[in-house]
């Protein structure tokens, strides 16, 4: 998935968004200077011959061992000329194919794009290479002179060359990349844990919750602006909407659609825009954020009417109403998406959801039989004390069968732990 927000954006004034030919175009003519983040390029890609290096796996890897950038092809590199490529030859396949042959481990969301102007006379090749979380990536090639031995160097950029890491360096990058990958994990925990303890020391009678957060792999950093309010409703009525695409479920009403009433009147919280019903003490309940980073929150009370007040049932802890369940785990991931999209975050969102209750106790499933017309727990269902939390993962540029996809993913890692299954 392309960047939104790269060096050509800094250097033209241009808001986050796609590039464009005019933006490229542009940067040419005022001789925007090669960085660590961008490399102009006169000629297209090239396989390697004569047992050289494949230069484009090695400039991507560059690339994405550093901070990420764009390899811009089309441009000569000493006085930034636009020259042009023919769009006929560009193979983006078999560049990916080269990147994957020989790039380690594997590199994920390189982009490729060709831009042309408006009369088709004269067209870029834009490579966006989005830092990675693997970092350090080891390019692998052919040395023909060690009796074609393979070999494996760590590239990255310096300033507006490549250069190849050191063994310090090599080192220094991989307890970055532990670094990272624990830092996210630990930011998704923290997410989670505070909003269990705050909804659960809210609620007033015993209950289970759904609790879902998401966190983009890549969040905005602090610099950037915060979250418009006014935008926020608009954001979550978007996320209902498109939740309501990815199923045929038309009785149960979904937790977005249970906090519509309250979309024009979010409440500010830390870093984020809220929306709550915990304090009305009527209806279902439902607690949602939005964060300015990117991240999102939502969590939803499982139990409330999940039967009828007089119905016999063998109920020995709080209910668990799978269609709400599955509406939720909807709601989730479109919420996530709509979000990023709306931010111009550029990766995929890493999603952590369970069910949950104040302390351990036997949760009981509910299901609906019958189109809708019989509510009642399944027979032989498991009632644990304890449900996992199960993982998903979301990208802003996910289709609806995608979306789909992961959402009923969620909802059967969910129900599977009951013994039954459900869908969306």
């Amino acid at each position: 998935m392309a960047r939104s927000w790269t060096r050509l954006h800094e250097h033209l004034g241009t808001p986050p968004g796609p590039l464009t030919f005019d933006m490229v175009e542009k940067a040419a003519d005022t001789h925007v200077a090669e960085s660590d983040d961008l490399d102009w390029k006169e000629h297209l890609p090239q396989p390697p011959r004569d047992g050289r290096w494949n230069e484009l796996a090695k400039d991507v890897a560059a690339m994405a061992n550093t901070r990420g950038g764009l390899l811009v092809y089309g441009v000569t590199d000493q006085d930034t000329k636009p020259v042009g490529i023919d769009p006929a030859e560009v193979n983006a396949a078999q560049y990916a194919q080269w990147i994957r042959n020989h790039v380690q481990p594997y590199l994920a969301d390189v982009d490729f794009t060709v831009l042309s102007s408006p009369d088709g006379v004269l067209s870029f090749l834009v490579v966006d290479v989005p830092a990675s979380p693997m970092a350090p990536h080891h390019v692998y090639g052919t040395a023909a002179k060690d009796k074609d031995q393979q070999a494996a160097v760590v590239p990255y950029r310096d300033r507006d060359h490549t250069a190849w890491m050191a063994e310090h360096q090599i080192e220094r990058a991989y307890r970055d990349r532990f670094t990272r990958v624990q830092h996210a994990q630990d930011e998704l925990e923290r997410l989670f844990t505070h909003t269990r303890e705050y909804v659960l020391a809210e609620q007033d009678e015993r209950s289970a919750w759904f609790i879902a957060v998401t966190r983009p792999e890549r969040p905005l950093p602090r610099t950037a602006a915060p979250l418009a309010r006014e935008m926020v409703g608009d954001i979550c009525g978007t996320a209902m909407a498109h939740s309501q695409h990815l199923t045929r479920d038309r009785h149960t009403v979904s937790p977005l659609q249970t906090l519509s009433v309250m979309l024009h009147d979010p409440r500010p919280g830390l870093r984020c825009w809220v929306f709550t019903t915990l304090s009305l003490r009527m209806g279902r309940e439902i607690h949602a954020e939005l964060h300015h980073d990117g991240s999102a929150v939502l969590a939803v009370n499982l139990s409330w009417r999940a039967l009828r007040q007089d119905a016999d049932s063998q109920a020995t802890g709080p209910l668990v109403d799978t269609d709400v369940t599955a509406a939720a785990c909807r709601d989730t991931l479109a919420l996530a998406c709509e979000l990023s999209r709306h931010l111009g975050v550029d990766s995929s969102s890493h999603v952590q959801a369970a069910i949950t209750t104040a302390e351990p106790t036997p949760l009981t499933p509910i299901v609906t039989e019958h189109g809708g017309a019989f509510r009642d727990i399944p027979d032989r269902a498991r009632r644990p004390r304890r449900i996992q939390t199960v993982t998903a993962v979301v990208n802003p540029a996910d289709e609806d069968n995608l979306l789909r996809a992961s959402a009923q993913e969620l909802l059967t890692d969910l129900m599977h732990q009951f013994g039954i299954t459900a869908h969306l």
